[in-house]
C-alpha cells in the first residue's frame, strides 16, 4: 500500500516529535536540528564532540573486506567518509547495515577531527593516555605480586629443607 522509503520518513519524523505533558493540554515539540556539540553514545565518560557539517564529507558506500562471505562480497555496506577540509579519510564497516555504520563513522569523524583541532587538549587523548597509564599500572602491580608469590614459594621450601636437614 504505501512504499518502504514513504513509511520510514513517517517513521523518522514522529521520532523527532517529543511528547510533552502540559497540565492543560498535550503539546509537541520539534527539536532543533543542527544542534552544536553532540555526546558519543555507549561510553562511560561523555565528550562534548564539534558537529559535522555535511557539506563538507564526500561519503561513498564500498563493499567490505574480510569474512562474511555472500554479505560481505556482494552488498555495498561499507561506508567511507572523507572530510574535505582536512582531507581525514574514514572506513566504517562494524556491521552488516548501512545506517549503523553511517551513524558510527560520523562518530568516529569527530572524534578524530577532534584530536586534530584541539591536539593535547582533548578530552579523547586524555582519556586514552588515563587508560593507558591504568593498564601499565594494573600490568606493574600484577608482576610485583607474581614475584611476591615466587619468593615466598622459595622461602618455604628453603624454610622445609631446613627443617628435613634438622630432623
Amino acid at each position: 500500500m504505501f512504499s518502504k522509503s514513504f513509511v520510514n520518513r513517517i517513521c523518522q519524523a514522529i521520532w523527532r516529535i517529543t511528547w510533552v505533558p502540559s497540565v492543560q493540554h498535550p503539546r509537541f515539540i520539534v527539536p532543533a536540528v543542527g544542534i552544536g556539540k553532540v555526546q558519543t553514545a555507549g561510553k562511560k565518560d561523555y565528550i562534548d564532540l564539534p558537529a559535522l557539517n555535511e557539506d563538507e564529507l564526500d561519503e561513498q558506500f564500498v563493499r567490505g573486506s574480510g569474512p562474511g562471505g555472500q554479505a560481505t562480497n556482494k552488498t555495498s555496506n561499507c561506508v567511507v567518509l572523507r572530510h574535505n577540509p582536512t582531507g581525514i579519510v574514514v572506513k566504517c564497516h562494524q556491521t552488516r547495515s548501512v545506517e549503523t555504520n553511517r551513524k558510527r563513522a560520523r562518530q568516529i569523524m569527530r572524534e578524530k577531527l577532534e584530536v586534530i583541532y584541539k591536539g593535547e587538549e582533548s578530552d579523547i587523548l586524555k582519556n586514552k593516555k588515563e587508560s593507558i597509564q591504568r593498564k601499565q599500572d594494573k600490568r606493574k602491580k600484577a608482576n610485583e605480586n607474581l614475584v611476591k608469590k615466587r619468593l615466598f614459594k622459595e622461602a618455604l621450601m628453603a624454610d622445609s629443607k631446613s627443617v628435613d636437614d634438622r630432623g
